[in-house]
């Protein structure tokens, strides 16, 4: 169980408001770990258990993307609105807005991932790390991947989905059902799903305005604003240790995240045996024994 956070709030992000929360001191000595959760349009609450590396002295901040959990909800806004500047944007006032600016390393999760890389590139002079963990290097690649591992999932499985997707019901009950076994190989190995995990998976379900419009209806089934989009191109731009994690069953498959250990010019790149795409809950101790390894390498200054 993740420890007590130190502080909780909601800062201003424009007219809107972002949640945070602080776990542990930020006069430690050590930078801050800023995690950044997948979706986009999920919440913080999977990642909690990073809450845990503040016992280590390193203090970590949470929050809730715009359109998500506790922060602002905006449902009717529509694709014009929901933009990776946005996104970029929202991260830049967060770390201005909590005096993160003299120091901290960056923690991205799936489309967070994606977002820390994009931030990354940029060479912000506070950024003294980067965690790229379970995400692909572009829409693209991820997609052709999943043609992959929808091709192997159980008879008729596939079948079901695609069905649903030409007809445009994937609301229906029985495409959800469809996606389990995939989200059971894929994302979640589990059973059953971590308490952390369900949080922010029905957070998502009651708000998927953010998920819907950039992403689509599922993991595997992109047509969102997102399709066509990556960070590819940006990767070599990028200028500090960077460690990258998948897990052995991950969706976000080896072809999908390779370019981030090619092509970020001081990288390194871990695949956890036994997970998925969420290692840190389904196999935290060796996920935390890396991350560890990796934080305590870092150079508290430039």
């Amino acid at each position: 169980m993740a420890v007590t956070p130190s502080v909780k709030g909601r800062i201003r992000f424009g007219e809107h408001r972002t949640w945070y929360r602080l776990t542990g001191d930020l006069t430690s000595g050590k930078p801050p770990i800023v995690a950044v959760h997948g979706g986009p349009g999920s919440t913080h609450d999977y990642l909690l258990p990073l809450a845990d590396l503040a016992e280590y002295g390193w203090p970590v901040v949470h929050y809730d993307q715009i359109g998500n959990g506790g922060s602002t909800h905006l449902p009717g806004r529509g694709a014009d609105f929901w933009t990776v500047d946005l996104f970029l944007a929202e991260l830049d006032n967060l770390i201005e807005m909590l005096g993160l600016g003299g120091g901290y390393v960056l923690f991205g999760q799936s489309w967070g991932g994606l977002l820390v890389a994009a931030h990354a590139a940029r060479r912000p002079p506070g950024l003294r790390g980067l965690v790229v963990a379970n995400a692909p290097a572009s829409y693209p690649l991820w997609l052709a991947e999943m043609e992959v591992l929808r091709a192997a999932l159980p008879p008729g499985v596939d079948e079901a989905l695609r069905r649903h997707e030409a007809a445009g019901t994937t609301h229906d009950d029985e495409y959800h059902q469809a996606m389990r076994p995939f989200l059971e190989r894929h994302v979640c190995r589990l059973s059953p799903w971590p308490r952390e995990y369900q949080a922010s998976f029905y957070e998502m379900y009651n708000d998927p305005t953010v998920y819907y419009t950039m992403n689509g209806p599922s993991e595997f089934h992109v047509i969102g604003t997102l399709r066509d989009w990556g960070v590819v191109d940006l990767l070599p731009d990028i200028a500090v240790p960077t460690l990258v994690l998948s897990g052995e069953h991950d969706e976000a498959t080896p072809a999908a995240v390779r370019p981030y250990a090619d092509l970020i010019p001081d990288a390194r790149w871990k695949i956890i045996p036994g997970s998925s795409h969420l290692p840190h809950l389904e196999t935290p101790e060796r996920f935390m024994a890396i991350l560890l390894e990796y934080l305590r390498g870092i150079p508290v200054s430039p």
